[in-house]
């Protein structure tokens, strides 16, 4: 028996509500470029270059974030993180800082990762000592070095690898679909990513590749439900030609919600069973994907389909959008006449 949380009937009007979803969307994403340009953004150590550090502390030591931060406080170590790892009798910690700035010299670019680096081995061997001194013995399990060069590198490989994305994304609809479908899901990807970012940045949260994971995550969860409406405008454009462009969406929206619902909470339960009992090492990808998966599902509905309709009202020489499918027929009556659209959609 199929559940259905949503009746198959419904009628709803979504695109009558577009344009207010398309200007709240607008303002989030400028909001978030304000921030962006009155704030700037919180890389982290992966993109900025930085030190992690996990330690473990020896049975029977009593220690918590609070007295590891203010250790790493005295030491004047600016923007260190302190992360409970692992369970807490575990009693395990992760301790992040960025690297020490400096100037790379012109003749030898290297020194500046070398002299870094040895910044950071005196950090260390201070931090050690002074967790053995105020808290208590410990071991330490590994130590991370990111330079800034790496940083910088990371940074620009992830995000050539969402360009890339997008790209083949726009290309893969183009084939699947036809060359006007594409736009509206590329529009809606980037629309995802955009408002993620936007809302990462106001909050004031931590760039980083766990970040980037869950980004590229949402592109993908994102297409998947953009495709499912289309398909089935598709196929409501060969069997309805008649109606217009508006309905057809409409009816694609309406008949498709249900399983977009559907998939829309299992996909967020198992994501927020990440965010709350995942622990603070992947808490940021859950987060993320959290409001990704809301926001994809925002998108699909509100996004895609507006932007088909608007590329075949105000681009498309017919609104009759041929299928692009081997095998299939481009359905008869779709045709120019005096300068209006008439056939499938009118």
């Amino acid at each position: 028996m199929s559940v259905e949380i949503i009746k198959p009937d419904t009628q709803f009007d979504f695109l009558s509500k577009s344009r207010i979803c398309v200007t709240l969307s607008l303002a989030l994403i400028v909001a978030g470029f304000v921030g962006v340009a009155t704030r700037g953004i919180q890389m982290g150590i992966d993109f900025a270059g930085g030190t992690e550090v996990q330690i473990r502390f020896h049975n029977g030591v009593v220690a918590d974030e609070g007295a590891i931060r203010k250790v790493v406080t005295g030491l004047e170590i600016d923007g260190a993180s302190v992360i409970r790892y692992g369970k807490p009798e575990a009693n395990e910690f992760l301790i992040k800082f960025p690297g020490e700035r400096r100037i790379e010299r012109e003749d030898d670019p290297t020194a500046v990762e070398s002299g870094t680096l040895a910044a950071t081995n005196d950090r260390i061997v201070a931090l050690d000592e002074a967790l053995t001194g105020e808290i208590g013995p410990h071991d330490r399990q590994r130590v991370e070095f990111v330079g800034p060069k790496v940083g910088a590198e990371l940074r620009e490989d992830g995000l050539r690898a969402m360009g890339i994305a997008c790209l083949l994304i726009l290309a893969y609809i183009a084939f699947r679909f036809s060359a006007r479908f594409a736009p509206g899901a590329v529009v809606a990807l980037l629309h995802d990513v955009l408002i993620t970012c936007s809302i990462w940045v106001l909050f004031g949260l931590e760039f980083d590749l766990r970040v980037l994971a869950a980004l590229l995550a949402i592109i993908g969860y994102s297409l998947n439900d953009t495709i499912i409406v289309y398909d089935r405008v598709r196929e409501n454009m060969e069997l309805r030609t008649k109606h217009d462009l508006r309905e057809v969406l409409n009816r694609s929206v309406n008949q498709t919600l249900s399983r977009t619902v559907l998939t829309s909470i299992t996909t967020l339960a198992a994501v927020l069973c990440l965010l709350v009992l995942g622990g603070d090492v992947v808490r940021p990808f859950a987060l993320a994907m959290a409001i990704g998966v809301a926001i994809g599902t925002y998108s699909s509905i509100y996004i895609a389909s507006p932007t088909l309709l608007w590329l075949e009202t105000r681009l498309g020489s017919e609104v009759a959008i041929p299928a692009a499918v081997p095998g299939t027929k481009k359905v008869p009556g779709t045709k120019k006449v005096k300068g209006k659209k008439k056939g499938r959609g009118k």
